[in-house]
C-alpha cells in the first residue's frame, strides 16, 4: 500500500500596483520614449547643416527653477498628508499649483522672446525644434496643472490624508517626471544649440 503525500505549496502574493499607477506609468514611458524620439531626431536634423545658432530664451533659466521648486513643494505636501498635517498639504498644494501656471505662463513668455529675436515655427529647423519640444511639454505640464487643480480641490475637502495617498502620490510621481524631463530637455537644448 503506497500513500501518497502531496506537499502543497502555498501561493505567493504576487506584486500589484493599482491599475491607475501602472497606466499612468505606461503613459510616463510612452512620454519619455516620444521625446528621446525628438531628440534623436534634433541631433540628426542638426548634423545635416542649415541650421541657425540663437540663444534660448532666459526664461527657460528661470522656468527650470520654478519647476524644480514646484517638484520640492509638492513632495512636502505629499509627506504632509502622510503625517495627516491637512494644514499644510493645502498650502503646499496651493504653492505648487501657482508655481505650476507660472512655469506655463514663462514658457508663453519665453516664445514671445523668441519670436522678437525672429526665431519662428516656421522657418528654419533649429527654431521649429524648440517650439515643438518646449510646446509638447507644455502640454503635458497642463495635463499636470489640471491634475494638481483637481487635487487641489480635494485638499481644501480633507480628502488627502495618510489613508488616501493615491492620488497625491500618482500626481507626485507625474509631476516629478515632467520635472525631470524639462531638466532634461533645457539641459539637451544648452548642450545641443
Amino acid at each position: 500500500m503506497s500513500v501518497d503525500i502531496k506537499i502543497v505549496e502555498e501561493a505567493k502574493q504576487p506584486l500589484t500596483m493599482h491599475p491607475k499607477k501602472f497606466g499612468m506609468w505606461l503613459f510616463m514611458v510612452t512620454v519619455f520614449m516620444v521625446f528621446a524620439a525628438l531628440s534623436s531626431a534634433y541631433i540628426v536634423r542638426r548634423a545635416e547643416g542649415n541650421w541657425t545658432y540663437f540663444e534660448l530664451p532666459a526664461l527657460f533659466w528661470v522656468n527650470t527653477v520654478v519647476i524644480l521648486i514646484s517638484s520640492a513643494t509638492l513632495h512636502w505636501a505629499y509627506l504632509s498628508a502622510k503625517r495627516d498635517n491637512l494644514e499644510s498639504v493645502k498650502i503646499a498644494m496651493i504653492i505648487t499649483t501657482v508655481l505650476g501656471v507660472g512655469f506655463m505662463f514663462g514658457q508663453y513668455f519665453a516664445w514671445i522672446e523668441l519670436v522678437t529675436n525672429s526665431i519662428h515655427l516656421v522657418g528654419n529647423p533649429s527654431g521649429s525644434f524648440v517650439y515643438i519640444i518646449s510646446g509638447l511639454h507644455g502640454l503635458h505640464v497642463l495635463g499636470g496643472v489640471i491634475y494638481l487643480l483637481i487635487l487641489l480641490g480635494a485638499t481644501q475637502k480633507g480628502l488627502v490624508h495618510s489613508k488616501s495617498l493615491n492620488r497625491i502620490e500618482m500626481c507626485a510621481t507625474y509631476w516629478h517626471f515632467l520635472g525631470g524631463l524639462w531638466l532634461y530637455l533645457f539641459l539637451f537644448l544648452l548642450l545641443y544649440r
